[in-house]
């Protein structure tokens, strides 16, 4: 049985990403405008993508005003309820810049630190991805009801099918490019879609063998992670670590520790 709490966070977090999804796809102009940069100037800050954290924002101030959150666009309080939420208003923002369909609103909830609900809406793909800490990943879709998902059986690690993505930062992305290099040889291929939330999601569906990333922050994996595990997945970063800034990886249970392994021989962490 679902903790009552639990429920009504993810009720609160499937309504917020429905909402804040369709803003972010009915909404966006033809013109569309830089607001502001991030890290660089290819990576760029939408006002659909402020707009949509307003959104977020707003209306879990507005039935859990106790709650504290940490968001991507600035939107950050403290809170005095022991939960947390963490919010990527529009994951894979240069897609939605170019009118691909790879986006998403990610939104998960921490209590007492811990990940124990995660959403994750892609209304581009009309789907939206769901979990509960210990009560599995779901997802709704073009097909009927709601469908579990699970994870692919594991293939040896060159069989395997690994996303990945790359920084913004050019010396970064250098550095990322010579490890995926190096990688591609000894997989099945690498694919690059521009939405951690998304590739995280297209793992638990059975879609991907595995993902890394590096440079992501807590609002890229936060829903994602938990929905991917859910799913049966695992999840670290460095061996033994968490995932962090340094290095995430997520994959089936037989393709993670050689995956991981591989990343960590070929210094994926550091420039």
């Amino acid at each position: 049985m679902t903790d009552p709490l639990h429920a009504e966070l993810l009720q609160l977090a499937r309504e917020a990403a429905r909402r804040a999804g369709e803003l972010l796809r009915d909404g966006r102009p033809a013109d569309l405008e830089v607001a502001a940069t991030k890290s660089s100037p290819i990576d760029v800050v939408t006002e659909m993508d402020i707009a949509a954290e307003k959104l977020i924002t707003g209306l879990i101030a507005e039935h859990r005003p106790d709650d504290g959150v940490l968001g991507e666009e600035g939107g950050s309080t403290e809170g005095t309820s022991g939960v947390r939420w963490v919010i990527d208003p529009l994951d894979g923002t240069v897609n939605y810049l170019y009118g691909l369909p790879t986006w998403a609103v990610s939104i998960a909830a921490e209590q007492d630190g811990e990940t124990v609900v995660g959403v994750v809406a892609a209304p581009m793909r009309g789907e939206t991805y769901h979990a509960v800490r210990g009560g599995g990943a779901r997802a709704t879709g073009a097909w009927e009801g709601e469908r579990t998902l699970t994870c692919r059986p594991s293939p040896p690690l060159d069989r395997a099918l690994v996303s990945t993505g790359f920084n913004y930062v050019t010396e970064v992305r250098t550095h990322q490019a010579g490890v995926a290099q190096r990688m591609i040889p000894l997989l099945r291929d690498i694919r690059r879609g521009g939405s951690a939330a998304v590739d995280l999601c297209d793992l638990a569906c059975g879609r991907l063998d595995g993902y890394y990333e590096r440079g992501l922050h807590p609002w890229d994996l936060a829903a994602g992670d938990l929905i991917a595990r859910e799913a049966g997945a695992l999840t670290g970063g460095r061996p033994g670590e968490r995932p962090s800034w340094d290095l995430a990886v997520a994959a089936t249970p037989g393709v993670f520790e050689p995956l991981q392994r591989l990343l960590e021989d070929f210094g994926a962490w550091h420039d």
